[in-house]
């Protein structure tokens, strides 16, 4: 370990640099010769890799002999751990992008032109004397972060005053150099008075982390520009100059506005959120049909079983030979209950095929009557089969409210089976459509005479995966399913229970203007 590492490793104040280089010429010999022979106050900076097509360039056959890694793929650089910045010395415009293009996040890419401005900056530091290196590093450091630079950057010193700042970052907060130079970090974008971290804990300070670790560090602050603009940027501090006590006195920030980025990304959430709410409706759904099935199976068996016995005494008349006048009027009234029995039969599966149905999302006026009863048909039997009583109370003027009739009819169904499972022995089921007091909502409530909810369990019912049945019994997707339907219906839910005493839910949707419609 030569002196300046070994000072470096006893150091931790010591700030390290871990660099590569895309191009093995002249350019590059330099910077390997340099680095060997010169050491630098308080910036320690390893080669960790060199990259050219030309096998034979001479950066490259000395960083080869020095034992540094090399590749004619500037994609394997990039797999070099702890990389912080890539000197690109081809002057070539095209690999210049692409370096751009796949770098990993936090990894500096510096064009040839800033190449050689580095350059020009390490033999500063080599010719001058100490006091003056640090001027014209100073100096150096600003151009070459401040000028060159594409993004928002700002120099501060650690007591959050800022010493200079780019023309990207003065657009950013929408102010002169003059007003910037000298004033606060958190007075120019926050407006205060005292750091952000201070005021606002949850956001963070880089600065404050990077004084506190000595190393860069990262966040995401809210800048609001004027009243009716805000923006979110993604912040990263760098410490540059150490003094000769080890102490951090300048720290690079820079912004990223991200604004744009997470406007996109949240559009993108909410209509993956809104496809995952469907499916979940429709996979509920399926499930839901799969109770049905097995209870209307037993009621189609019913007129099916008659339709057998019609069928079995018709033939019994033909084969007698020619019908008489009184078979006929029998075959007649045989025909006329095996048509009623065969519309039973087609209602049912209707019902069914109907319900089964997988259809887009759509909202329009709907009667909750026409919303309520086809609900109550596919499941009466089912009710009959654990005795269970149905009683209805419905509203006798219609009650329309806005929404999608799948949604609805999905919400009813899982109150319902919740109901009847809440009813093992049987009782009784009231179901209510009517206005509330001030006839500006409608309201559906579902009451059963069951074993009701514990108390300590009520504020949980809505919470996905959350049930009280036995493993293999259900998800405990049900009432969230409920309550995310309700929810975009501009509704609200509550239920009121005790245990051993029954549940009521009570469902509240706005009722549709119809103003419009009857001028």
């Amino acid at each position: 370990m030569n002196e300046k590492a070994q000072t470096a490793s006893a150091n931790p104040k010591w700030l390290t640099l871990n660099l590569a280089m895309v191009g093995g010429g002249k350019a590059c010999t330099f910077f390997l010769d340099f680095f060997r022979q010169t050491p630098l106050p308080y910036v320690d900076i390893h080669i960790l890799g060199v990259c050219d097509i030309n096998p034979g360039a001479q950066g490259l056959q000395l960083a080869r002999d020095l034992g540094i890694f090399t590749t004619n793929d500037f994609r394997e650089i990039f797999k070099l751990e702890g990389l912080d910045g890539i000197l690109e010395l081809t002057s070539r415009r095209d690999v210049l992008l692409e370096l751009t293009r796949l770098r990993p996040k936090g990894v500096w890419i510096f064009d040839h032109q800033v190449s050689k401005l580095f350059q020009t900056l390490l033999l500063l530091i080599r010719d001058l004397g100490r006091k003056e290196k640090e001027v014209a590093l100073e100096k150096t450091v600003s151009n070459f972060l401040l000028q060159q630079a594409h993004e928002r950057i700002v120099v501060l010193k650690p007591d959050f005053t800022i010493v200079e700042a780019s023309e990207g970052y003065l657009n950013a907060v929408n102010k002169s150099r003059e007003e910037v130079i000298g004033g606060h970090c958190h007075e120019i974008t926050h407006g205060l008075s005292s750091p952000c971290s201070q005021f606002l804990p949850e956001m963070g300070c880089p600065l404050v982390e990077t004084l506190r670790t000595g190393q860069s560090a990262h966040v995401i602050h809210e800048h609001v520009i004027d009243k009716d603009r805000r923006t979110y940027c993604d912040l990263e501090t760098y410490p540059v100059r150490i003094n000769e006590n080890g102490e951090i006195v300048r720290v690079i920030e820079i912004w990223r506005d991200i604004t744009e980025q997470l406007s996109s990304r949240w559009e993108t959430r909410i209509r993956e959120l809104k496809t995952d709410m469907e499916k979940l409706v429709q996979e509920d759904r399926l499930i839901s049909l799969g109770k049905l099935a097995a209870s209307c199976v037993h009621e189609i068996n019913n007129p099916i079983q008659g339709l057998l016995t019609f069928c079995v005494l018709m033939q019994s008349i033909v084969t007698k030979g020619k019908p008489t006048t009184e078979e006929l009027g029998e075959f007649r009234h045989y025909l006329g209950l095996m048509c009623k029995e065969l519309e039973r039969c087609g209602a049912i599966v209707s019902g069914l095929l109907s319900f089964s149905r997988e259809s887009v999302m759509e909202a329009r006026e709907l009667e909750l009557k026409e919303v309520t009863q086809p609900v109550l048909s596919l499941t009466r039997h089912k009710m009959e089969l654990q005795n269970v009583s149905l009683v209805l109370d419905f509203f006798e003027e219609p009650l329309v409210i806005r929404g999608d009739v799948n949604q609805l009819q999905q919400c009813l169904l899982n109150l319902i089976f919740n109901a009847i499972e809440a009813m093992p022995e049987g009782g009784d089921l009231r179901v209510t459509l009517k206005p509330d007091d001030a006839g500006r909502k409608a309201l559906m409530i579902i009451e059963d005479s069951g074993c009701g909810v514990p108390e300590e369990h009520l504020d949980k019912i809505f919470d996905p995966f959350f049930t009280t049945k036995e493993e293999g019994e259900g998800t405990g997707l049900g009432l969230s399913i409920v309550y995310g339907i309700v929810k975009n219906h501009d509704g609200r839910i509550e239920v009121h229970s005790k245990k051993g005493q029954g549940t009521s839910f009570i469902l509240q949707f706005p009722l549709a203007d119809r103003g419009a419609d009857a001028g």
